[in-house]
């Protein structure tokens, strides 16, 4: 496995990161999985096995119990891995249980660490951007978390660029301690991120941590133009997301993962996995697993090489169409673009017909 610094930080973290959205199943999430504590356990050992140390989770997750699962499953070996958790998003009646104010966050810390038997995590993150608490709460309740030995490091989730930027921003500026990483969602169908937040991540020292690369399960190799998804799975159990921008170009992505994926005796989840891997300004994903066998496989595509070739299919599959501003740089600025946005800005110009 290789390890990378998580944004402008010193902590290393594993290029693969294992997700928990499956542990449990309960309260609203049994559609996606139901993983239970022996299983859970066995899933982290495998992944320590192959190098995987990072684990993934959320207040949000089954309502808890995906945290009380993981918690579980790492009794007695805290010491070997690192720990994520998040919140933000409404979870009871109380209408201070919500988003990223200091009353919700100092109260859910609390509840997660308990939740998963520890005493501190190594990345919080805020969920979702809470646009009527004022960024300077939020931005100092974390640095008091971090300072307290609660959290070592704080992230964001599913921010636009300008409220990435302004949370950067205010930190740094009032001298508190800044976000080291925003955690996006990215898959060779979704390709929203490239337009703002992957290269500002860049640009600021914030990593990029993707969730569901295989969007939420529109990539598993099951679903297609003549397959539909199997009762068993999230697509085919109602569950709501992710949002499609158009249902051909999305067919056009998985017949362009189904012809590499051929090329390399894998799984379409394999070949969408490796995609994301190697894009640029990308860095951990983090993968996730209904049970022992599929594990293994998702494991396993870290060893996948795509050739240029390859990449090159699968990303002209789903370009995004180049909006303002992108289209008027790609024609009259592109020579000074940063090299966090070059490569976007080339495929803006390929989309335009514009010569090099």
């Amino acid at each position: 496995m290789e390890y990378i610094h998580l944004g402008n930080s010193g902590l290393r973290v594993p290029k693969y990161i294992l997700g928990t959205v499956p542990f449990s199943g309960t309260n609203g999430f049994e559609a996606a999985g139901n993983i239970d504590e022996n299983l859970a356990r066995r899933m982290v050992d495998l992944s320590l096995e192959a190098g995987i140390n990072m684990f993934d989770t959320a207040n949000l997750y089954s309502k808890g119990d995906a945290e009380r699962v993981l918690g579980a499953a790492i009794k007695g070996r805290r010491g070997e891995l690192l720990l994520t958790s998040k919140t933000g998003f409404h979870m009871e009646d109380n209408p201070n249980a919500r988003g990223a104010s200091r009353s919700n966050i100092l109260t859910s810390i609390d509840q997660s660490l308990q939740r998963l038997g520890t005493d501190y995590l190594d990345v919080y993150f805020v969920h979702l951007w809470d646009g009527q608490t004022p960024v300077e709460e939020t931005v100092e309740t974390m640095t008091s978390l971090v300072k307290s030995g609660k959290i070592r490091h704080w992230g964001v989730s599913n921010y636009s660029g300008w409220s990435l930027a302004r949370t950067f921003t205010v930190a740094e500026q009032s001298g508190s301690i800044p976000p080291i990483t925003q955690q996006i969602y990215y898959t060779p169908e979704a390709r929203e991120a490239e337009y703002e937040l992957l290269p500002a991540g860049s640009e600021l020292g914030i990593g990029s941590m993707i969730w569901s690369p295989l969007g939420e399960g529109l990539l598993n190799g099951k679903i297609g133009r003549n397959k539909q998804a199997p009762p068993n799975t999230r697509q085919g159990a109602g569950w709501p997301e992710p949002w499609v921008q158009d249902q051909e170009r999305l067919y056009q992505v998985i017949d362009a993962l189904e012809r590499v994926a051929g090329n390399h005796g894998a799984s379409v989840p394999q070949i969408a996995y490796a995609w994301v891997r190697d894009r640029p300004n990308v860095g951990p994903i983090v993968i996730a697993a209904r049970n022992e066998e599929q594990l293994i496989e998702n494991i396993a595509s870290f060893e996948i090489k795509l050739t240029q070739d390859e990449h090159d299919q699968i990303e002209s599959a789903a370009r995004p169409v180049p909006i303002y501003p992108n289209w008027h740089r790609a024609m009259n600025s592109f020579d000074m673009s940063s090299s966090s946005e070059k490569t976007y800005l080339e495929g803006y110009k390929k989309s335009m017909g514009i010569d090099e």
